[in-house]
C-alpha cells in the first residue's frame, strides 16, 4: 500500500502556496502522493477556494517523486480543457498524475453556473466525457493517464464505472472522523479486483500502521491521510505531514 496526504482546497487550505508547501514537505517526509479536492464554491461562502489545477501544476514543477492524485468534477468542466490541463500536468510531472473523476458534492457548483445539477444528468455527462477525454489524449498523442472513479458507498454506480478504468476511490459516511468498517470497504473493493483502490481516513503516525493492515488485505492500494479544517489549522497539518506516513 502507498500513502498520500489528502488536501482540501477550501478555507484555511484554499491557498495554492500553502498546498504547495504541504506537498513539498510530504515528499521530504516519505509520503508517496498528494490528493487534491476540486471545488468552485464551498458550504461557507466566505471561505477562499483554490484552483486544484493550478496547485497540481505547481506541485508537479516543485517535486520529483510524489504522485499527484487530482480530483476533477468532470461533468461541470469542458472535456477539452480537462484533456489539455491533465496532459500538461502529467508531462510537467514526468508522468506522475492520476485523475479521480467525480460528480461533485455541491449542487450549487452546477446550478449557480447554469448547469443541470441532476445526478442522472451528471452521470450521463461523466460517461460521455470520460470516453471523449481518452479519445482526445490519443488524438493529441498524449500518454494515457490513470483514471480512478469516485463512488459513494453503498451506491454502486460509481464502482461499476470504475471497473472500466484504472481504479476507484470509494467514499464512506464519516470516514474522516471514524474508521471505515472493513466489511464495507471490502464490499466496495470487490467491484474493482486487481485495480487501484484508495481509502481516505485518519491516523496519528507510523504507530497506527497495524490498523491499516485489514484494509490492505481487502484490496486497498492507497491510503489517503485526510488533512483539513476538521483536524485543525495548517500548523496541525504540517505536524501530521512531518510525522510521516503510517507505513509499517
Amino acid at each position: 500500500m502507498k500513502y498520500a496526504i489528502g488536501l482540501p482546497t477550501v478555507g484555511p487550505f484554499g491557498n495554492v502556496r500553502a498546498l504547495l508547501e504541504l506537498a513539498v514537505a510530504a515528499e521530504e517526509h516519505g509520503w508517496d502522493g498528494v490528493h487534491l479536492w476540486d471545488h468552485l464554491l464551498y458550504h461557507d461562502e466566505d471561505w477562499p477556494v483554490a484552483s486544484p489545477t493550478v496547485a497540481a501544476a505547481a506541485i508537479a514543477a516543485a517535486t520529483t517523486r510524489l504522485r499527484i492524485i487530482l480530483t476533477v468534477a468532470v461533468p461541470r468542466r469542458q472535456v477539452q480543457d480537462v484533456a489539455q490541463d491533465t496532459a500538461g500536468i502529467d508531462a510537467l510531472s514526468g508522468r506522475r498524475l492520476t485523475l479521480v473523476a467525480t460528480l461533485g458534492s455541491i449542487d450549487r457548483e452546477y446550478s449557480d453556473f447554469g448547469l443541470d445539477p441532476d445526478l442522472r444528468v451528471r452521470g450521463r455527462a461523466m460517461d460521455e466525457r470520460l470516453d471523449r477525454l481518452q479519445e482526445l489524449w490519443r488524438e493529441w498523442s498524449a500518454p494515457p493517464i490513470p483514471i480512478w472513479c469516485a463512488a459513494k458507498w453503498p451506491r454502486t454506480v460509481g464502482l461499476r464505472r470504475a471497473a472500466r478504468f484504472d481504479g476507484a476511490m470509494p467514499i464512506f459516511e464519516d470516514q474522516r472522523v471514524a474508521p471505515v468498517p472493513v466489511e464495507a470497504f471490502s464490499g466496495a473493493a470487490s467491484f474493482v479486483p486487481g485495480k487501484d483502490v484508495a481509502l481516505e481516513g485518519f491516523t496519528d503516525g507510523p504507530a497506527d500502521a497495524p490498523r491499516l493492515t485489514p484494509y490492505a488485505d481487502a484490496g486497498a492500494t492507497w491510503w489517503i491521510e485526510a488533512l483539513g479544517y476538521w483536524r485543525g489549522d495548517l500548523d496541525a497539518a504540517r505536524t501530521r505531514v512531518a510525522a510521516g506516513p503510517p507505513r509499517a
